[in-house]
């Protein structure tokens, strides 16, 4: 078993090393919206779900590339104590920034934005990504990943909105997260119908 696991570990880890010395730029799933599901109950309205995203994209933009800069320069014993002290750094600059500019909307979302510190998904890039690339890949997968969840949590946002209108549970939290779920179940959906859409194209003539 010993050389089972000792032949599995370099695999993993040529699984992850990065080609000519470059980090390539992971692909995000929707999935892993799942991970950023503490942050829900904030989106009750559109205005918090906006706040609750620029604060997040702050945080994922300056994390990424401070660590991207400083990639060399932090041993790897103590990478990840570094990446949560980075984190939380600008977690800390986007409470002051909401506090001083937007103080109404701050007290809604408070207690969120100071968790994002917390936030696995973007531990997660920093890890995954910005820790091994360059700055421009890092800011170009922050930058994405940023406008992804900004773009879930302000739909979700809309959507517990309407809903509640005629389902107060949907402004609960309980609603975000059954809302949440119905949204990447109908993603998921939709994503296999085209897939099937496209086995189902016949072949183009000169390729038969």
């Amino acid at each position: 078993m010993l050389a089972a696991d000792s032949k599995r570990q370099p695999a993993a880890a040529s699984g992850q090393a990065p080609p000519a010395g470059v980090a390539p730029v992971a692909p995000v799933r929707p999935v892993q919206l799942l991970g950023l599901c503490p942050l829900l109950a904030v989106s009750s309205t559109v205005a918090n779900a906006v706040g609750l995203a620029v604060a997040s994209a702050l945080v994922l933009l300056g994390s990424a590339t401070l660590a991207s800069a400083m990639r060399r320069a932090i041993p790897a014993d103590v990478r990840l104590p570094c990446f949560v002290l980075v984190i939380a750094t600008f977690t800390t600059l986007a409470n002051l920034a909401m506090q001083a500019y937007a103080f109404e909307l701050y007290e809604r979302i408070a207690l969120f934005v100071q968790i994002i510190v917390t936030n696995c998904l973007i531990l997660g890039r920093i890890e995954q990504v910005a820790s091994k690339a360059p700055v421009a890949k890092a800011l170009a997968d922050a930058a994405k990943v940023s406008a992804l969840f900004a773009g879930a949590i302000v739909i979700l946002g809309a959507a517990r909105q309407l809903l509640a209108l005629v389902m107060p549970l949907a402004a609960m939290p309980a609603g975000a997260f059954i809302i949440a779920g119905l949204l990447l179940a109908a993603t998921g959906a939709i994503r296999e119908q085209r897939q099937a859409r496209r086995h189902l194209r016949p072949a183009p003539a000169g390729e038969s």
